[in-house]
């Protein structure tokens, strides 16, 4: 064995200081590299996301109950290592003297936020400010809203049921107020110790016991699997930061699977980089492999020898890809640290766990085929050059690189779906390649006879080199494919999150408008320069009964245990009516009530469902609804089911009845406006005038969400450019790999006379037709791909990429041109003398 390592030893040196290890060892590094910096980068934006994310929910998890919560399980959660906070919201009556008005309620501890902050304002409207601070004993922070309604100067005195509470600052917002046109009614923060003094969570009450969690997301995790057992799905509601179903925690969700994605097809492209440097590696030593032979090595010392020098060349490259992978994402980092929160500080050993592995399994199962074909070279090979390995049979090494590239894509994801759409992706589009490599060949045998030009010596060059043709174009098709999945993904989704919120997206919200304010309000509005959306009919009704069988309407706490019959709502419905079909509305089964002329004798009217309610309620197309408004019952008809985008900052509602069911009641207006922030103080003025409406602000949170969303689509951008760089490097290591090859053929076409103009343009366009074919491929398999991720994965509408079926063949020509014309350029300028030596 000391011989053995010494001569592998010995040969290492001498083949590292001739570059012999050159291109497996930058496959290597590339791979360790590329892995590295992108999962590292992945995680740290991550929990970045996450932790900006958590503070819509105070948390990283939070605990909803209509009962208090146990003390035992607050006291498990300080044992692993949790923060905990607490909080009662409810409805409740404020009063000042004889004003009064509803508000939400939200009594907290010290603690709370775990995650965000509490932000107030100098003035009711004004500009918010974070403050690291909470009601004291006897005070309440109030919305601007309430100063409004009730009159209120900070330092006047409110009763909340039996309780005097001192109003001390203007409250702006908190992190998990939530976001819904129609619960309206301003918050007042108030400390916990008040809440028994009140006495308003008594029998009859509707409150809300919110427990709060924060910690690492292993002791989240853990704490997760200890409390849902123990859960009563009627009582209580766990949330994490990965529940979130609001706009930014599916945007989140979105670019979390997307930096998986890119990172995975990262995982693909080192391991294709890998193939082809081992396949030329073992290539170059068939000869110093048939020489050993000859003077009596046998294959077993030979085998030792050569593993020993792939371990060489693995750990050194695992080293180096390490070292510069871990500078590379430092660099990214730095450059987006003024765009997204991303820090330094924070280290993950997964990635560099991900990255090593990748290495050496990529170096290891890769190489396997092209060892086994080195040790198989028959030892005749000295005198007889023609004389290639025995091994011919592929299957070993289809299964080895198949499986290791479904292994590590696998182990990474741990997303078994994603895993398979990709690898069958891919195994689908080596299926047409091997189908448009026979073509290509047959069509090489046509168009390379006759009169030799450059064109025709590029089509009898592809159809010689065949098979070695088809790895290449595998080898193109491949990472083309990929970086095209990782830009139109890219492209996507962050089209669909801008398009969530473009600008002048309302800002403002106005509610309880009666008919009689409605014309007075458009003109007030307009005199002010202030464009004022579509105005919404509401009114409130319960869902009381499908095809006569009565409903769950859930009055009370005390009364839950006693409800039977079919599951409602569980609350009154805002109901609203129209003939015209609201944005962002789509009716997917029926026919819209607005599109049909007719009279409804029958004693019901049509209605539109939601189809997230139609599914949770059990609705179906024709069942009859009956709606309690008022003292009246609404008979309707399910004529239509919608799909509703929720994503979109304009009212959006579960029922849509036909106008001739709602003549009878008067309605009140629901409506929105955008005003720009410079322009935030006109806002008294303009609310004046109508001291009955209801304003709702959600500009700080359309602030925050397009926050978010800026730093996910930099982030996401960068990461594209991470993957391109890979890829490129793919390209330029296929394209080194036939180096040997070309050299003697270009040494033979000189010696029988050809010009060089004439060998450099066969090169080029060799190269072209390749790329072409490849970009062809990879532009269809990428809608397959495509289709299968946005559909499966992403939850996005699919769609047709046409341009990048002229795109990618054109680009693919260009890239792989230039690239092929780059790596050839040296062979290319030398003159036949070298090239002849060089051969020897």
């Amino acid at each position: 064995m000391p011989m053995t390592f010494n001569l592998a030893w010995r040969l290492f040196k001498h083949e590292a200081r001739r570059g012999e290890l050159t291109i497996i060892l930058l496959a290597i590094v590339l791979s360790v590299g590329a892995v590295l910096s992108l999962s590292l980068f992945s995680e740290r934006l991550q929990g970045a996301l996450k932790s900006r994310s958590a503070a819509f929910i105070a948390a990283d998890a939070q605990l909803r109950s209509d009962k208090p919560v146990d003390e035992t399980w607050l006291l498990k959660a300080k044992d692993e290592g949790l923060d905990t906070a607490r909080q009662v919201s409810t409805r409740s009556m404020v009063f000042k003297g004889d004003a009064m008005s509803l508000v939400d309620l939200r009594a907290v501890n010290n603690n709370y936020p775990l995650k965000g902050m509490v932000s107030v304002a100098d003035a009711p409207f004004g500009a918010k400010k974070d403050i690291d601070a909470l009601p004291a004993s006897g005070e309440a922070w109030v919305q601007s809203r309430l100063f409004q309604t009730l009159k209120l100067n900070v330092g006047d005195a409110i009763d909340i049921g039996e309780v005097k509470l001192i109003v001390t600052r203007v409250l702006s917002d908190i992190p998990d107020a939530g976001f819904s046109v129609f619960n309206t009614d301003p918050i007042v923060l108030m400390s916990l110790d008040d809440l028994e003094a009140a006495e308003i969570t008594g029998p009859g009450s509707r409150a809300r016991y919110v427990s709060y969690f924060a910690g690492d997301t292993s002791s989240v995790k853990s704490y997760t699997s200890w409390l849902l057992p123990q859960l009563n799905d009627d009582l209580h509601s766990w949330r994490t930061v990965e529940d979130d179903e609001s706009a930014i925690g599916r945007s989140v969700a979105s670019a979390e699977r997307y930096f998986l994605l890119a990172s995975l097809l990262a995982i693909v492209l080192a391991a294709v980089s890998i193939a082809v440097a081992a396949q030329r590696y073992a290539q170059r030593h068939f000869d110093p492999v048939a020489i050993m032979k000859t003077l009596g090595a046998t294959k077993q010392t030979i085998r030792k020898v050569y593993l020993i020098q792939i371990l060489f060349i693995t750990l050194l490259g695992i080293a180096i890809g390490l070292i510069i992978g871990f500078i590379g994402q430092h660099i990214v980092v730095s450059l987006v640290a003024d765009r997204v929160d991303v820090s330094l500080n924070v280290w993950h050993w997964r990635p560099v766990v991900i990255a090593i592995a990748t290495g050496a399994t990529c170096a290891v199962l890769f190489s396997l085929y092209p060892l086994l074909q080195l040790f198989s070279v028959p030892p005749l090979r000295v005198l007889r050059k023609d004389l290639d390995a025995s091994l011919r049979s592929r299957s070993i090494q289809f299964v080895a690189s198949g499986g290791a590239i479904f292994a590590l894509m696998w182990m990474y994801s741990q997303d078994l779906k994603i895993s398979v759409i990709l690898f069958a992706s891919g195994a689908a589009l080596v299926a047409g390649l091997l189908v448009a490599t026979y073509f290509l060949i047959a069509l090489g045998r046509k168009l390379g006879s006759g009169k030799m030009g450059p064109w025709q010596l590029a089509w009898a060059r592809i159809k010689r080199r065949a098979m070695d043709n088809s790895v290449q174009l595998i080898s193109f098709s491949i990472t083309i494919m990929l970086l095209l999945v990782v830009l139109v993904m890219r492209n996507d989704m962050v089209s669909q999150w801008r398009a969530q919120l473009p600008e002048g997206t309302p800002n403002y919200f106005l509610t309880n408008i009666t008919p009689d304010n409605q014309a007075r309000l458009d003109r007030h509005f307009a005199d002010q320069n202030v464009d004022i959306n579509e105005l919404f009919p509401v009114t409130r009704g319960r869902f009381v009964s499908v095809n006569g069988e009565g409903v769950n309407t859930e009055v009370s706490k005390e009364e839950e245990s006693s409800n039977e019959g079919r599951r409602g709502l569980g609350r009154e419905a805002n109901l609203t009516w129209g003939n015209t079909l609201q944005k962002e509305n789509e009716v997917i089964e029926g026919i819209w009530h607005g599109n049909v002329d007719s009279t409804y004798s029958e004693g019901w009217f049509p209605v539109s469902v939601e189809e997230g309610v139609a599914e949770r309620l059990d609705i179906k197309m024709g069942d009859l609804l009956s709606f309690n408004v008022g003292s009246e019952i609404v008979e309707t008809k399910v004529t239509s089911v919608r799909k509703v985008n929720w994503q979109t900052m304009q009212p959006n509602f579960f029922f849509v009845i036909h106008p001739d069911a709602m003549k009878a009641f008067s309605p009140t207006y629901i409506t929105s406006f955008y005003l720009p922030t410079e322009r935030k103080a006109e806002l008294t003025k303009l609310l004046k005038p109508f001291a009955s409406v209801t304003m709702f602000d959600v500009d700080a949170r359309i602030n925050q969400l397009r926050d978010i969303v800026e730093q996910v689509s930099v982030a996401v951008e960068f990461i594209l450019v991470l993957v391109l760089m890979a890829g490129s490097l793919v390209l330029i290591a296929q394209v080194q790999a036939s180096m040997d090859e070309r050299r003697q053929e270009i040494a033979i076409l000189r010696t029988l006379g050809a010009k060089g103009s004439l060998i450099r343009k066969s090169v080029v366009f060799e190269f072209l037709i390749i790329g072409t074919v490849a970009g062809f491929m990879a532009a269809l398999a990428n809608e397959l791909s495509l289709y299968m991720l946005q559909t499966s994965v992403f939850q996005m509408t699919a769609s047709l990429h046409l341009e990048y079926w002229l795109v990618a063949p054109a680009v693919g020509a260009l890239v792989v041109g230039i690239l092929g014309a780059i790596g050839c350029w040296r062979l290319l300028t030398l003159n036949t003398g070298e090239m002849l030596r060089k051969m020897v």
